[in-house]
């Protein structure tokens, strides 16, 4: 099992919200890979209120 801990900025697509994979990493992750994501809000300045 491999590890990345990655800090990433959530974005938009259309209606949802997405967060994007870095390039380096698509080797490993490709689409269908299963994958765990705890996510850890860190900033809510700034987030956008809907």
């Amino acid at each position: 099992m491999q590890k990345f801990a990655i800090t990433k900025k959530i974005a938009r697509s259309g209606k949802n919200n997405i967060i994007v994979i870095p390039t380096i990493l698509k080797q490993v992750l490709k689409a269908g890979t299963v994958v765990k994501l705890d996510i850890e809000v860190i900033n809510l300045e700034g987030a956008e209120n809907e």
